[in-house]
């Protein structure tokens, strides 16, 4: 297929994510009270609908925003929930949208208040972070986006050269080093404030 073929798939967004979680009850009231996320359904059946073998399971949906939603497993009849050792608990992890660096800051003061450990905010060059996890150890990130169209523009861009250079050699590209000199700069700008 080439570039200018339409592709046969026409995606018209994310339907729902679903993660496992270790007891379904907490996790709404989690999501609820430190997210604001509403509850909307829950599925529960004791044979799996796409395979049909025994495996009774809660299945709850919450409404992140924009039509996303985030949805859990709770299988009470599974190994105890674990997670992959092989990959570092930063890596995998949902990634939620806030308006504005102020709605970050927040979101960091509410979870706080609710005794939950956050970190950050971090700064990407076009947007900003804080980082916590959840009752299930599924680390959750809520971002900020601050960068301007142009480097956005600048960032789509350099996308393929990126992806083509890390392929060959493994190494990290540089076309957008410049996303990393913004944050450093913030980071040393309030090191030497009063």
């Amino acid at each position: 297929m080439t570039d200018d073929q339409a592709h046969p798939v026409n995606l018209a967004g994310v339907h729902h994510v679903a993660y496992r979680c270790k007891d379904a009850k907490e996790t709404v009231d989690w999501y609820r009270k430190v997210l604001g996320m509403e509850y909307t359904s829950a599925f529960s059946e004791d044979q799996v609908p796409s395979t049909g073998e025994y495996d009774p399971y809660m299945h709850v949906f919450l409404d992140a925003g924009n039509g996303n939603i985030l949805a859990f497993f709770e299988l009470p009849n599974q190994r105890e929930m674990g997670r992959d050792e092989n990959t570092p608990q930063w890596v995998q992890h949902l990634a939620f949208k806030v308006g504005s660096e102020e709605e970050l800051l927040q979101a960091k003061a509410h979870a706080e208040g609710l005794g939950i450990d956050v970190l950050g905010p971090t700064h990407h060059g076009i947007f900003k972070s804080i980082y916590f996890f959840d009752p299930n150890g599924h680390r959750v990130e809520l971002a900020a986006d601050i960068g301007t169209e142009e480097q956005y523009a600048e960032l789509k861009r350099v996308a393929m050269p990126m992806l083509d250079e890390w392929s060959e050699t493994k190494k990290a590209p540089r076309h957008a080093d410049w996303l990393h000199a913004i944050a450093r700069q913030e980071h040393a700008e309030n090191r030497t404030a009063p």
